[in-house]
């Protein structure tokens, strides 16, 4: 009879240390994917801003070149326009 109720305590350690095992693993699991929802939406907000500040420069290129004189003008609005994108476009990779 003792045996058994070694056995049956042994059984119960065991099992509890799987419960204390499994629950911190579920803690971290959420706390890996709460952090990781932040780091999401940091990113979605991130690219948010970018895409307004992008499409707000391309009207105001657009509103320029509407009132251009020569073709010169236009030319110089549209490779300022150019290299605004490429600067803007690859500081944000950096960030990213």
């Amino acid at each position: 009879m003792s045996d058994t109720k070694r056995m049956a305590d042994e059984a119960n350690r065991i099992g509890q240390q799987v419960q204390e095992r499994m629950q911190s693993g579920f803690e971290a699991t959420s706390r890996s994917f709460t952090e990781a929802n932040k780091r999401f939406q940091a990113l979605a907000t991130e690219m948010m801003d970018y895409s307004k500040g992008a499409f707000d420069d391309a009207i105001r290129t657009w509103e320029q070149l509407i009132g251009v004189r020569s073709f010169e003008q236009a030319i110089q609005i549209q490779s300022d326009y150019a290299k605004r994108v490429y600067e803007h476009h690859m500081a944000e990779m950096k960030k990213l």
